[in-house]
């Protein structure tokens, strides 16, 4: 990393269509550009103190809206970002949607219907905790859909998200890369912690055996929808804070570059301001 990006600070690069993502092990670790000085929590505060104006900014405007979408695997971090990053918006702006087993009626839709509806109206900045890659992900590695119809999903996720940013919804994407023993870590965390092991399921470790599996239908997921308008970024999630810095300073640059303006005051309230002095 030069020292000019070394002073600005680290940022994540989008991959471009086509890219295959790095999703070795090594990659999920804290990044060497962070030393271990280094004062993430004064960097992360700074951070969300931008996230807070800018979201002021884009409820107040009324105009376009901001889709994050996280996905990962089992104990990626995906609640921690809800809670540690979402959660320094303004809650009367931000809507988190967690998207679990779809149900019967969803199941009776095409996959994209349930997603659909819980895009952000204009003002607002959407989570979604989980999302319709799990359409291209989870159902390849279990075999419910077949490779030619992954194929397509992927088109149809590309145009769906086109779609919504053609008509005002920028959206980031961010999977949350954990490494195999950091996940192992965790997990076993989960089951001995109280307060944590109602998150257990037994599928979690059944799935855990399919790693390579997983890893294959990831890697092709983000080469294949990492757009112009709706990028992917990897985000190396083994350390919590690093994991939040960067996903939160994405976010801000990103509501940066929207600009969102505060609307002019027509003459009436001026007119009324005026009146109580």
């Amino acid at each position: 990393m030069s020292r000019r990006a070394r002073r600005n600070g680290f940022f994540l690069a989008a991959l471009e269509l086509g890219d295959r993502p790095r999703l070795g092990d090594r990659h999920a670790h804290r990044p060497k550009y962070f030393s271990d000085s280094e004062d993430l929590d004064r960097s992360v505060q700074r951070e969300f103190a931008r996230l807070e104006g800018l979201q002021a900014a884009l409820f107040a405007e009324g105009a376009r809206s901001l889709l994050v979408v996280l996905q990962g695997r089992d104990a990626a971090g995906k609640d921690g970002v809800v809670r540690h990053v979402a959660g320094e918006f303004n809650p009367q702006g931000v809507v988190v949607t967690s998207f679990k087993r779809p149900t019967d009626l969803e199941l009776r839709h095409d996959f994209l219907w349930r997603v659909h509806q819980a895009v952000p109206a204009a003002g607002l900045v959407g989570v979604f905790n989980r999302s319709h890659y799990e359409d291209v992900v989870v159902t390849r590695v279990h075999g419910t859909v077949t490779h030619k119809e992954c194929v397509r999903r992927f088109r149809e996720i590309n145009d769906f998200e086109r779609m919504l940013a053609g008509n005002g919804t920028t959206i980031l994407k961010f999977f949350l890369h954990v490494s195999r023993a950091e996940q192992g870590r965790r997990l076993a965390q989960r089951l001995s912690d109280p307060n944590k092991n109602w998150k257990y399921e037994p599928a979690d470790l059944t799935e855990r055996k399919r790693w390579g599996e997983y890893t294959r239908a990831y890697t092709d997921a983000l080469s294949h929808c990492s757009t112009a308008w709706a990028p992917w970024y990897v985000v190396p999630a083994d350390d919590k804070g690093v994991r939040n810095l960067l996903i939160a300073r994405t976010i801000a640059n990103t509501l940066a570059a929207m600009a969102p303006k505060y609307p002019r005051a027509d003459r009436a309230i001026i007119r009324a301001a005026r009146k109580l002095r």
